[in-house]
């Protein structure tokens, strides 16, 4: 793993990165956080940050939903590393952790091949811990396998030199009020969350600041059973059908920036108004 004090170092001027890919699955696609025309994510607002501190620089996400790890090291490692980044963060292994009978140390044998490969290039590769899964009944009885999960990203990260982005202890986010409808993606608010933790890994400086959620209203017991079941309808049944016919939400979705871009500060008023700056800036 690479400590803070090296980045720290590095980092004492302008960043030193000049072309970012973000590899993943729905996740780092962004969804959950919608814009006109597409998603945005934590990986957009991340090259939001650095496009504004150094020139030239370009940005790709390679990320399709709904993708399991062997598809991701299959689909998005060649490409990625055709591109020739000097940062790369890889977020992979969760779609498969949550499903009934898989093995948390074999995903990670997988994920540690994919860093092998991706390692190659010398690029700052940045990875991912799951979220600690304690505060949410959908996926509190998976809590042990994402720990185990955890502890091999980590012994991998430390293995060849990569930063580790830590969501099992990003507490803030650690609250349905951070989430979607659909109880598994992160909001425009989380996905904030974890860019402003990304950049504390990088230790880049950002003026980001904190998105407070609206406060938890009084719910009734039978309001919250009609929710549950919503949820069910609408986002549960279709994913344990997805599940039974062996589909992905991701088939057929193409890579929503497959080249190395220029990247522009976005306008979302919404962040805007929670942050203190003004439209357009960050």
């Amino acid at each position: 793993m690479i400590e803070s004090e090296k980045l720290h170092q590095d980092n004492a001027g302008p960043h030193p990165w000049r072309r970012y890919v973000a590899l993943g699955d729905s996740f780092t696609e962004g969804i959950g956080d919608p814009v006109p025309g597409g998603h945005r994510g934590w990986a957009d607002r991340v090259a939001e940050v650095l496009a504004t501190q150094v020139d030239d620089f370009a940005y790709a996400n390679l990320a399709v939903r709904g993708k399991l790890i062997a598809q991701i090291v299959a689909d998005q490692i060649e490409p990625a590393l055709a591109l020739q980044p000097d940062l790369i963060t890889i977020s992979a292994g969760g779609n498969d952790v949550i499903r009934p009978g898989t093995d948390p140390d074999q995903v990670a044998q997988q994920f540690e091949d994919a860093i092998v490969r991706l390692s190659a290039g010398g690029a700052t590769i940045v990875v991912f811990t799951g979220i600690d899964t304690h505060f949410t009944p959908v996926f509190r009885n998976i809590r042990g396998k994402v720990a185990i999960y955890n502890e091999n990203i980590r012994a991998i990260a430390d293995r060849y030199d990569c930063v580790v982005a830590d969501q099992w202890g990003l507490k803030e986010i650690q609250d349905m009020r951070f989430f979607d409808d659909d109880r598994l993606h992160m909001n425009p608010l989380g996905h904030h969350e974890v860019a402003r933790m990304v950049l504390r890994a990088l230790n880049v400086p950002n003026d980001l600041q904190p998105m407070q959620p609206d406060p938890l209203g009084v719910t009734t017991w039978r309001e919250a059973r009609e929710k549950d079941f919503v949820w069910a309808r609408t986002h549960l049944v279709p994913w344990v059908l997805r599940r039974l016919r062996h589909q992905s939400s991701g088939d057929l979705i193409q890579a929503k920036r497959p080249e190395p871009t220029p990247i522009f500060v976005r306008a979302v008023e919404s962040d805007a108004a929670n942050s203190g700056a003004q439209p357009g800036q960050l």
